[in-house]
């Protein structure tokens, strides 16, 4: 999302595809058609950090795979992934086409802070789901941190290891972790 524009981390999160890749992993990514502030923002920034264009995917394209995906990595992304828009109830957003990000196994979301709502001025309920993970703090800082421990793998599955570590709160000064089950006072 616009997250990873205003950070500037696509560099890191090509280097972060790049290291993934190099563990065996399926990387790709989901692009919005409204991602960024004009369209094609994304694509650029992803082309911009030597991320392969045949695993940049419109959002089309990879919503059904979903339900099959280990973990998904959202940037600053609000609107565009918030479920409300395809549930059964009255929604600034519903009908909107959104990334179906709360569909994989488990999902990590990048904010600065968790109260922040998007453009429809809505709360969205894919940061409390079960499978969620928000990672609050700067998007730069938090994908340089996961980084080094991706640099620190030394076997087993990258993704489920990292995914454990982040849970546990493995995290530098720069991040906070949020889990669903946390003390927090969700609004409702």
């Amino acid at each position: 999302g616009y997250g990873m524009a205003q950070a500037r981390c696509q560099v890191n999160v090509g280097k972060m595809v790049a290291d993934l890749r190099k563990l065996g992993k399926k990387v790709r990514f989901c692009i919005h058609p409204v991602a960024g502030r004009l369209p094609g923002h994304m694509n650029v920034l992803l082309a911009e950090a030597n991320v392969p264009y045949d695993i940049v995917m419109e959002m089309d394209e990879i919503n059904k795979d979903f339900p099959s995906t280990d973990l998904s990595i959202v940037i600053g992304a609000n609107d565009v992934v918030n479920p409300l828009a395809i549930e059964d109830r009255p929604s600034p957003i519903q009908g909107m086409p959104v990334c179906h990000v709360w569909e994989a196994k488990h999902s990590i979301v990048l904010k600065r802070n968790i109260g922040g709502a998007g453009y429809s001025g809505i709360d969205n309920p894919l940061f409390y789901k079960p499978n969620n993970r928000m990672l609050l703090g700067n998007a730069f800082q938090s994908i340089a941190s996961i980084l080094e421990l991706l640099a620190k793998q030394t076997g087993g599955s990258a993704v489920a290891t990292q995914a454990a570590d982040i849970e546990m709160g493995s995290t530098t000064a720069a991040t906070e972790v949020v889990s669903s089950d946390d003390d927090v006072d969700y609004p409702t």
